[in-house]
């Protein structure tokens, strides 16, 4: 076996700057997300709360008769009936977004996308120098991982933007996170960079790691927009039901799309992305075949993949096929989030097993046996 390359420091530093760059303009992105919140027009807002009003509720009357007086034929005005749908796919209008509508905060909107399109430059760069610093991919710790991850999570988004899909409200939440995320990367998780431990020198990293990163890049996508959605849900079921929630909660909330809207946008995400977390799964075992010589082997991170994928599965089937919508569904949907999540730092950090990093500050991926 030939030797691994030598790690070139200068490239793993510049790799380095590129991260905390990326951090600082995130940091930009994240006020200008908040000034478009803000600033943004509240008087375009209130368009759910016009539609759920206990003045739009179930109303049918009478339709008005009209007859002539030299007894011709009766003319019947055609009533105006407002039917409101069951809950969790009430026909309510989309929010005007985060600016509101107004100009002043769409201004904001587009500089915070902007900055978000550089930090996302900056940070692919970080990812792509460290990989060229160790000729290797760039996922082979969790320190790489995460910072790929966030940067995968961030192009989805910024694809979605590209695909004409009005997701911008998402900028503010997804800049939060991914800040969390890499703070917990250059702080916790922080790794030198290094070789990887010969079993890992396979064309499968790049295919199964790659596609796992994808997957829950996706599936974070889906969970942000399922959480919106229990907030929104909730807000119109208050309105429903007569009640007035907060100013707060209205200008706020009166921005998002409708309940039904964002019931429907997680739903998709999350079933265009599951046959790729199911080819993961395959091609992690097809993996574990040519490394361990055997294919399945019920390891903690084989076994947390499994349940991950049956839990979304159950999420698809429940919807697909007993009409799950709205709340129940909702909750199946974070759940198997929150075991992909578990997959990845719970299965990781504190449990022992093939697939397991042999020490946080160390980062480097080991396997039992090699």
């Amino acid at each position: 076996m030939t030797l691994a390359a030598a790690t070139n420091e200068n490239l793993a530093e510049i790799s380095n700057v590129l991260i905390y760059s990326a951090m600082a303009i995130y940091t930009l992105a994240f006020f200008a997300y908040i000034a478009e919140w803000l600033f943004g027009s509240r008087s375009k807002v209130g368009r759910t709360a016009a539609a759920l009003t206990p003045k739009a509720a179930t109303a049918r009357t009478a339709p008005a008769v009209t007859v002539n007086k030299a007894g011709g034929t009766a003319v019947l005005e055609r009533p105006k009936v407002v039917v409101r749908a069951a809950s969790g796919s009430r026909d309510v209008p989309d929010g005007p977004g985060a600016h509101g509508g107004d100009e002043k905060g769409d201004l904001y909107g587009r500089i915070a996308v902007s900055l978000t399109v550089l930090a996302f430059l900056l940070a692919f760069g970080g990812v792509l120098t460290r990989a060229l610093s160790v000729e290797r991919a760039p996922w082979g710790n969790m320190y790489e991982f995460n910072i790929t991850f966030s940067t995968t999570a961030v192009g989805v988004y910024l694809l979605l933007l590209a695909l004409k899909k009005n997701v911008r409200w998402i900028g503010l939440f997804l800049t939060t996170s991914v800040l969390l995320d890499l703070g917990l990367a250059v702080t916790v998780l922080y790794t030198a960079s290094d070789q990887l431990v010969p079993a890992l020198h396979s064309y499968w990293l790049y295919i199964h790691v790659s596609t796992a990163i994808l997957c829950g890049a996706v599936f974070y996508v889906g969970a942000i927009t399922t959480v919106m959605y229990l907030f929104k849900d909730s807000y119109e079921n208050k309105l429903a039901g007569g009640g007035k929630p907060g100013s707060f909660a209205t200008s706020f909330l009166e921005r998002l799309p409708a309940a039904a809207s964002l019931d429907k946008f997680a739903y998709r995400v999350n079933a265009a992305v599951f046959p790729l977390w199911t080819f993961t799964i395959i091609a992690g075992a097809i993996w574990a075949g040519d490394a361990w010589g055997r294919y399945w082997g019920w390891d903690p991170k084989e076994t947390w993949s499994f349940i991950t994928w049956v839990a979304y599965a159950g999420y698809l089937h429940a919807r697909a096929t007993a009409g799950w919508k709205g709340r129940k569904a909702a909750y199946l949907a974070l759940a198997a989030f929150g075991c992909w999540l578990f997959n990845y730092y719970g299965v990781n950090i504190f449990v022992s097993g093939k697939h397991s990093y042999a020490d946080v500050g160390m980062g480097v991926l080991q396997s039992a046996g090699f």
